[in-house]
């Protein structure tokens, strides 16, 4: 299978896991120490990190260590901003938009030949 294929998804499905992790408990753990809510965001960043740390492998075979992180932060801001929206009910920004135009600029000028 197409090793950036693999990159991108497993990217993708690590990246759920994380936004999870480091927002779910806005939502979830309002009344509680902060401490559970940190325990908890660690337990599930464990499994981000094993989707994450063998996908950015797979990815690295083919691409350099810029091109990741581009990917990565695209993924982000695309896992992110539903999330944001849907699950814990924020406003949608004009402000993701242009952020996510400022990755477009990103993703040409660091795949460009």
């Amino acid at each position: 299978m197409n090793r950036v294929f693999l990159l991108i998804v497993g990217l993708t499905a690590s990246n759920v896991f994380m936004t999870i992790a480091w927002y779910g408990h806005l939502k979830h753990f309002k009344g509680r120490p902060w401490l559970i809510a940190a325990l908890v965001s660690w337990l599930i960043a464990f499994f981000e990190y094993l989707i994450q740390v063998p996908s950015n492998r797979v990815g690295h075979e083919v691409l350099n260590v810029g091109q990741l992180k581009i990917i990565q932060e695209v993924i982000t801001l695309s896992v992110f901003v539903p999330f944001a929206l849907f699950y814990l009910g924020e406003p949608i920004r004009l402000n993701y938009l242009w952020a996510g135009f400022c990755l477009l600029g990103a993703v040409y000028f660091i795949f460009r030949a």
